[in-house]
């Protein structure tokens, strides 16, 4: 077993013996943020909008950045918990362990508003997020289509196992069953969503298919990765490239020309949703198990709005 496991099991352990709290109707006063990596601008703009919108709502907000590391965010949660919050909103660090924070939560009384990612086999009291099969499939089409329906395609997947990297494999699997000339031909799954794997990731993917014409990075910050590593490659042929996400940097890089296409997900209103969820379930209101928000598909005709403002 090695360390990391350990530490997990000990977490898990001294969290199922946390005393189970029966939850009562009141006014949430006091809510904590378990974030799973503040280096994504994706995670910092759900961070700023839970943090003013709650400001605004009379609530206090803990923040705390798990860097990507799941033992971490076991252990930040426990902290939590310890610091009697009224409601948990929680974005999972990954797969491993998703679970573990849930059910802590739950056991103590304290409800959980899941946003992007949700705990496999132990979900929130509601999950927020972008309806990840839908968007994917409208991305892959787009590039499949301005690609003129055929070519070989190259998949940089998000990190495997979360809620966002299934869905969007998922949505664009769909979408190329329309395009039977375009076949992937190589895919390769980053361990963070960072721009460098990015690079890294389609540097090997270009060198094994040189003769690839379309790639789809399943975050902005890989596509942007892509978008280098063809640049340094120099192929012959036009490379169409595909994100997800619709980052601040990445909408100005799209208005540019450096890439083709993304979804451009509702950031700032899944946060407010999130403390909205937190007020109303410890207010004793049930609410939908999931709320699937729109992505607008978004190209050099109709960014500008999106740098402007985020919605």
């Amino acid at each position: 077993m090695n360390l990391r496991k350990a530490f997990l099991v000990s977490a898990i352990s001294a969290l199922a013996v946390l005393p189970a709290v029966t939850a009562q109707a009141k006014d949430a006063k006091k809510v904590g943020l378990a974030v799973a990596n503040l280096q994504a601008d994706f995670f910092n703009q759900i961070k700023q909008s839970v943090e003013a919108y709650g400001k605004e709502k009379g609530l206090q907000v803990i923040t705390v950045d798990a860097k990507g590391d799941a033992a971490t965010q076991v252990n930040q949660i426990q902290d939590l918990l310890a610091q009697n919050i009224d409601a948990l909103i929680y974005i999972p660090a990954g797969a491993t362990a998703a679970s573990v924070p849930v059910k802590a939560a739950k056991a103590a009384g304290v409800p959980v508003i899941n946003i992007d990612r949700n705990a496999d086999g132990a979900p929130g009291d509601t999950f927020i997020a972008t309806d990840s099969v839908s968007s994917a499939r409208a991305v892959c089409d787009h590039i499949a289509k301005a690609a003129g329906g055929k070519g070989e395609m190259l998949i940089i997947h998000g990190q495997k196992g979360t809620t966002p990297e299934v869905d969007r494999t998922k949505g664009c699997s769909e979408a190329l069953k329309k395009y039977p000339e375009v076949k992937v031909v190589g895919e390769l799954w980053s361990e963070q969503w960072h721009q460098d794997e990015g690079f890294k990731l389609a540097q090997d993917l270009l060198q094994q298919h040189p003769k690839a014409s379309i790639i789809f990075g399943q975050a902005d910050a890989l596509a942007l990765g892509a978008a280098q590593a063809v640049k340094v490659a120099h192929p012959g042929q036009k490379v169409w490239i595909a994100g997800f996400d619709g980052d601040t940097e990445a909408l100005k890089a799209l208005k540019d020309g450096a890439f083709d296409v993304t979804a451009t997900q509702q950031t700032q209103k899944m946060g407010r949703l999130g403390v909205d969820a937190a007020i109303a379930i410890v207010k004793g209101e049930k609410l939908p198990p999931v709320q699937l928000q729109d992505a607008t598909l978004t190209t050099k005709d109709n960014v500008a709005q999106f740098v402007a403002k985020h919605p």
